[in-house]
């Protein structure tokens, strides 16, 4: 499978032009002055540890109906979206322009600053802590983190595990950090 190629969008304020776009209303402007530099990992699955269906771009969008699962109860509250998310099979969603502020780190810290949505963007792969990820995924991955730090001055990749820890798995112990570094 080749590796895929994404560019930036001329006029999207941190749209990838190959991504699949689903506007999520759960995003706002970055603070003022704020630079992105941070990097966040995420795992994702709705229902937990299953990989079809469109539960997670329902989640995104504020549109979940929690009545198609049991595991999806209490879900259709949270306010929560993603810059992007990564497919089994390797496809590109996005939901947040990457200059604006999607919340998809909560309470979190890294390097003595508070509040990492503020700084950061977030990839979301879905999967869960129990099995690898697809080589697809990583092959995304590869392609997208080039091209992010093309714009932005990231400094870190790192996990939401490692912003949010005690409270954060992810992306948990099946992802294999050499694979993007």
């Amino acid at each position: 499978m080749p590796s895929p190629k994404f560019s930036w969008q001329e006029a999207g304020g941190g749209l990838i032009g190959e991504a699949e776009y689903g506007a999520s209303p759960n995003q706002d402007a970055r603070p003022e002055g704020v630079r992105v530099d941070l990097l966040v990992i995420h795992f994702i699955s709705l229902p937990p540890g299953r990989f079809e269906g469109d539960a997670i771009h329902r989640l995104f969008t504020n549109s979940l109906d929690e009545s198609v699962h049991l595991d999806l109860a209490g879900l259709s509250a949270l306010r929560v979206s993603s810059h992007f998310l990564i497919r089994r099979d390797g496809r590109l969603l996005q939901y947040v322009p990457c200059d604006q502020r999607a919340w998809h780190a909560g309470v979190s810290r890294w390097k003595g600053r508070n509040r990492c949505n503020d700084f950061s963007i977030g990839i979301e792969l879905e999967g869960c802590e129990t099995l690898p990820f697809e080589e697809a995924q990583y092959q995304t991955l590869a392609a997208l983190i080039p091209l992010l730090k093309s714009r932005y001055p990231i400094v870190d990749v790192v996990g939401h595990e490692h912003i949010a820890p005690g409270r954060k798995i992810d992306p948990g112990p099946t992802f294999d950090w050499a694979r993007i570094s």
